[in-house]
């Protein structure tokens, strides 16, 4: 990359796109929208339930299946802008991701509804690194990309913590499928908008798109992330055992091929740099506290503390909060104090709100959970974003769609795992639950499936019986919460120290592209 060390004044106004602040107000839709999609189910898991009537592992995977299947495609679909063009991948990916929502609204069964999830998950791995390849070609001044990214980012990370406002919203006032229907209109603003203001740009020397590395990406991935769901909900099994050979193996053959390629869809070398390998690590793992913690306090609030959609959704609000404001300021900071600093002070604030709660109980005031939330998204918003511009600013931009790709499939896969790995801890506590003695068999095994489950089947039972069911069922929740906020505190953590030696030395640039 060639990157002058000119000062800004006097030498920008040629590298300045007339149009640039709008046009990235088209592009953040795209990413609020898939964001929002990552979440917005988590509100919407008992009418679902109700209606759909999935089992536990049914339910996973319908939360689990989106975030996969975009963690598989990301690389293929970051090179596959590069090659044909990122504008036009963002414009058919955003045509498909609006029709898509609609099979997802419709959804007759947990199997239909699997599938759509999945097919949204493919139509939603070509919007992202899109997005953050277009704001590479469209501002070449480092401190305008920085704040542009961080507009970016304050929209990926405030999205899952939105989700579950707008759902509330919406299923306070109609049936669960209007979740879906709200990206109709954003994604029809983006295509007609999208088509005159944002520039084309792609890699002029990209060589072919090989197939057999997608295809080795998508099952390496989605392999891994199953062998860790089916690990964590039931412990070693074959199955996992498979998965698990499977992805590894899957995944060590597509790195043999990408550094014997002459155009890879992944340039593999990129990771021998420490910075750029430490900001994808904390990349990940943010998203994964994030998303995780977002994703069962909305169970906690509605199932357990009893809040209406609506109110649960607000009570989740300050995440959105803190990152949106941490994210706009992110690359300032990071330039006054270090890289390693923002990113290490980031995941360790995820760390420190998630131990806060591993003191939660039934009856956890709001201020104590708000405040966590808040410090959540502040320490998202700034690793999330300052690492996202680390990984940027490592390549020429001809390759910007792969590294993209790169932060993008660890948003993804973070968003994949702090569901799986948390969700499957909880799970697994949550369904060694005593039932009272005088619960039907089949009764017993409906609520044993999940919290939203138990309360539905109580509704068979008298009073005192139900109420002592749903107490039991609550009360297992609430400890598989704590488990795995302990878990998710440690982790978060560990790559707080990890981030502050990997990111050693490494700098936001300040020069400007010409």
């Amino acid at each position: 990359m060639t990157v002058s060390t000119l000062k800004t004044t006097g030498h920008t106004e040629g590298v300045r796109r007339p149009g640039r602040w709008l046009a990235l107000s088209v592009l953040v839709l795209a990413v609020l929208l898939v964001a929002v999609d990552a979440t917005v189910l988590g509100l919407a898991t008992p009418f679902l339930s109700e209606d759909l009537e999935p089992s536990g592992t049914q339910l996973l995977w319908i939360g689990d299946v989106y975030s996969f299947v975009i963690a598989g495609l990301l690389v293929s679909m970051g090179s596959l802008g590069d090659r044909i063009g990122r504008k036009k991948l963002l414009l058919i990916g955003a045509t498909a991701f609006g029709a898509v929502s609609v099979l997802n609204a419709y959804a007759t069964s947990p199997e239909m509804m699997i599938v759509a999830r999945a097919l949204l998950g493919v139509a939603g791995a070509t919007l992202m690194p899109s997005t953050l390849a277009l704001i590479r070609n469209l501002f070449h001044d480092p401190r305008e990309r920085s704040l542009a990214i961080g507009v970016w980012g304050a929209m990926a990370s405030a999205g899952a913590a939105v989700g579950p406002v707008v759902g509330g919203f919406l299923l306070e006032h109609f049936w669960w499928g209007s979740v879906f229907l709200i990206n109709l209109p954003v994604m029809a603003v983006l295509v007609l908008v999208g088509i005159k203001l944002i520039p084309e740009s792609k890699n002029p020397n990209p060589g072919p798109w090989d197939m057999p590395s997608v295809g080795l990406s998508l099952i390496g991935m989605i392999g891994i992330v199953y062998a860790i769901k089916e690990l964590a909900s039931h412990g070693p099994s074959l199955d996992a055992g498979a998965a698990a050979l499977l992805g590894v193996a899957a995944l060590t053959w597509f790195v043999r091929r990408q550094l014997t390629l002459p155009a890879p869809l992944l340039d593999m070398r990129l990771f021998r740099h420490r910075g750029f390998s430490g900001a994808v690590l904390a990349d990940l793992l943010t998203i994964l506290g994030l998303s995780g913690l977002v994703f069962f306090l909305s169970q906690f609030f509605q199932l357990v503390q009893g809040r209406q959609p609506l109110e649960a959704g607000l009570a989740e609000l300050p995440a959105a909060v803190g990152a949106v404001t941490a994210g706009l300021i992110a690359g300032l900071v990071a330039r006054r104090f270090s890289v390693r600093s923002v990113v290490a002070g980031g995941l360790a604030a995820v760390g420190l709100s998630l131990a806060v709660l591993t003191t939660l109980d039934q009856h956890t005031g709001y201020p104590l959970l708000g405040a966590a939330l808040l410090v959540v998204g502040v320490g998202a918003g700034f690793a999330f974003t300052v690492t996202a511009d680390v990984i940027l600013s490592s390549v020429p931009k001809d390759q910007a769609g792969s590294a993209s790709a790169v932060s993008e499939t660890a948003y993804e896969l973070g968003a994949a795992l702090g569901i799986a790995v948390l969700g499957s801890i909880v799970t697994g506590v949550y369904r060694g639950f005593a039932t009272p003695a005088d619960v039907p068999s089949d009764v017993a095994s409906a609520a044993h499936e999940s919290l939203g489950g138990a309360v539905e089947a109580s509704g068979a039972l008298a009073p005192e019986t139900a109420t002592a069911l749903v107490s039991a069922a609550q009360e297992a929740f609430v400890d598989g919460l704590r488990i795995a906020a302990g878990v998710g505190a440690a982790v978060l953590l560990a790559t707080a120290v990890a981030a502050w030696f990997l990111l050693k030395g490494q700098r936001l640039e300040d020069g400007v592209e010409h």
